[in-house]
């Protein structure tokens, strides 16, 4: 993890939890990943993402193939969640090969941050910052300008 992202990260996240509870878990990273497959790295990695969700959890993948939001229509689009989803708003971000098909079996929805790849902590970055934004939206405040 390069510490610049991690500071960054860290300072959305704590500018976000004035707004809503907000909590980031990252899974660890599988070890001896050569000696896998693709399949067998992705049923892997799915396993340990299914572990961390909660019976009830409204799970939206970010995913390539999800849909793409302006930021305004992304604040939006929260604020009706956070309105009608019982428990909790999961977002899941994949691993290099996507995810499992356990896992896609398990979303409620498929979201896009972009056409392009990032990397993993350029995309917890870029999604926390737009977590931030939709809130400042969702309030009137100045930090989005159209």
């Amino acid at each position: 993890m390069n510490k610049n992202f991690v500071t960054l990260i860290d300072e959305y996240a704590g500018r976000l939890r004035h707004y809503v509870g907000f909590e980031m878990v990252v899974i660890p990273e599988l070890k001896n990943t050569k000696a896998l497959s693709v399949e067998q790295q992705k049923e892997a990695e799915g396993e340990l993402i299914l572990r961390q969700l909660q019976a009830g959890d409204h799970v939206v993948l970010l995913d390539e193939h999800g849909k793409e939001m302006r930021s305004v229509e992304f604040s939006a689009w929260m604020e009706k969640k956070m309105q009608t989803v019982g428990k909790r708003l999961a977002f899941v971000i994949g691993g290099p090969y996507g995810f499992s098909p356990q896992v896609y079996a398990a979303a409620n929805e498929k979201l896009s941050l972009s056409q392009m790849t990032f990397s993993h902590q350029m995309i917890r970055l870029i999604f926390v910052e737009q977590l931030y934004r939709a809130m400042t939206i969702m309030r009137g405040e100045p930090y989005h300008h159209e």
